[in-house]
């Protein structure tokens, strides 16, 4: 199973007293960590311990991810934040899209796992017709056209993601969008919220959900005005960085 150049897991020890400290980072679906580089390699040299790990299915070919599903998913984010907290005081999740649902479901379900929440352009709600005859059309037709590289910046890097996205494996996240909006309450650990101003794939809904349900009291939300939904590749990826490290800064002397 070769993984595309570039694809690959990160991973890093940390150093000194900020090795105490553990940021996982999860990439959305269809895509790869190399979505979240800029912000773990950032991370990195701050000297915190940091796992970005590839979800099953992911940075090898489609016909692998049509072969996952959900559970599958979850399972692994349960199981790199089990292995982080083992060894660190301190566990901040940070998610893109898919990711930011995946890391907010254990926050509900395992909130000894999750210290804070760091959330870009979650998905958890969409008014998008074309979802609705997923359940249906999953049968019919494998996949469809990918919703992979909405960024706004020109050049290089572009989003390694499918082309194409797996129907049944998709759907088998969005029908898990009500139970996630139910157990939203359930979610008190401290939250970063980045909403991009130009987001094609996540519509204002989700965060608006999002917002609406959430029991945590400290919520901030900080708009990417010139971003589209691959935030950390794009415009703003530089702001997205720096407020992510006053973040887990905060979370490093708060717990």
């Amino acid at each position: 199973m070769q993984i595309i150049a570039g694809a690959e897991p990160f991973e890093s020890p940390g150093v000194g007293e900020r090795a105490q400290t553990a940021v996982l980072l999860m990439h959305g679906i269809t895509s790869t960590p190399q979505m979240v580089r800029p912000v773990a390699e950032q991370l990195t040299a701050d000297g915190y311990a940091v796992s970005a790990p590839r979800l099953p299915g992911h940075g090898t070919r489609w016909q692998d991810m049509a072969r996952t599903r959900y559970a599958d998913w979850l399972g692994a984010v349960v199981a790199s934040l089990e292995a982080l907290r083992a060894d660190h005081e301190t566990v901040v999740a940070f998610g893109v899209s898919m990711g930011g649902a995946l890391v907010t479901d254990v926050a509900a379900r395992r909130p000894d796992l999750i210290d804070g929440l760091v959330l870009v352009n979650p998905a958890f709600a969409a008014a998008d017709w074309r979802l609705k005859v997923i359940p249906k059309v999953k049968h019919l037709v494998p996949v469809a056209q990918g919703i992979a590289d909405d960024i706004r910046r020109p050049g290089p890097p572009r989003e390694l993601a499918y082309r194409w996205i797996p129907l049944r494996a998709f759907d088998s996240f969005i029908e898990q969008w009500p139970r996630l909006v139910r157990q939203l309450p359930d979610v008190h650990q401290p939250v970063l919220l980045f909403r991009s101003r130009h987001d094609r794939v996540v519509p204002p809904v989700s965060a608006e959900t999002f917002l609406g349900a959430v029991g945590s009291t400290d919520v901030t939300v900080h708009w990417l005005e010139e971003s589209g939904h691959v935030a950390p590749l794009d415009h703003d990826a530089e702001e997205l960085i720096a407020l992510t490290r006053d973040f887990v800064g905060r979370m490093e002397h708060g717990h």
